[in-house]
């Protein structure tokens, strides 16, 4: 038997294909909402491609870069990425969806990683939690870290996946562009 944090965890990445596919279908872009939107999923990306470069999963608390902002800037990257996606497919109905998906699975992904960051460092983690927002960032809320970026610790995280599928993902909407659907 999983835990049910297990699930969440689970099923929230099984389900993101499925969720991006009808997202796709349902698309109807145009060279601006493309455009609009591929700039912020780009935004989305370079968050995600910072926070990458700074996170040292399982080895110590990541407080530097775009960690010093939000508690969770890969997710947060992750909602530029795909609110990006979404403006430039324009469609509502893809957006709900997306949007109940989110609501769905972060929230709950989130609390089970909090209590797993409380778990592991404690005392340190309770600090840096009353400092820094759990998700969107605030004037004036940081931790000054003297932690640089590191490339090598980017690959090691494997966010270049994301900066391809956000290449593919842009591409293929373009594509749509010019290929509609017959039920479009």
């Amino acid at each position: 038997m999983t835990a049910p944090g297990q699930f969440w965890m689970r099923w929230r990445v099984r389900l993101s294909y499925p969720v991006a596919l009808a997202a796709y279908f349902l698309a109807l872009p145009s060279p601006r909402s493309l455009a609009i939107g591929g700039g912020i999923s780009l935004l989305g990306i370079l968050l995600r491609g910072w926070a990458a470069g700074h996170l040292r999963k399982h080895e110590q608390l990541s407080m530097s870069g775009p960690y010093e902002f939000t508690r969770n800037p890969l997710y947060l990257g992750s909602l530029l990425l795909a609110a990006g996606c979404l403006l430039a497919g324009r469609s509502w109905l893809a957006a709900a969806l997306f949007a109940l998906y989110f609501l769905l699975f972060y929230p709950a992904v989130m609390r089970r990683e909090e209590s797993e960051l409380r778990a592991r460092y404690g005392a340190a983690f309770d600090g840096y939690a009353r400092r820094v927002p759990l998700f969107f960032p605030l004037p004036g809320r940081s931790v000054a870290s003297a932690a640089r970026f590191s490339w090598d610790r980017y690959r090691r995280n494997r966010e270049y996946q994301a900066a391809f599928g956000f290449l593919v993902g842009i591409a293929l909407l373009g594509l749509r562009i010019y290929w509609q659907w017959p039920w479009s």
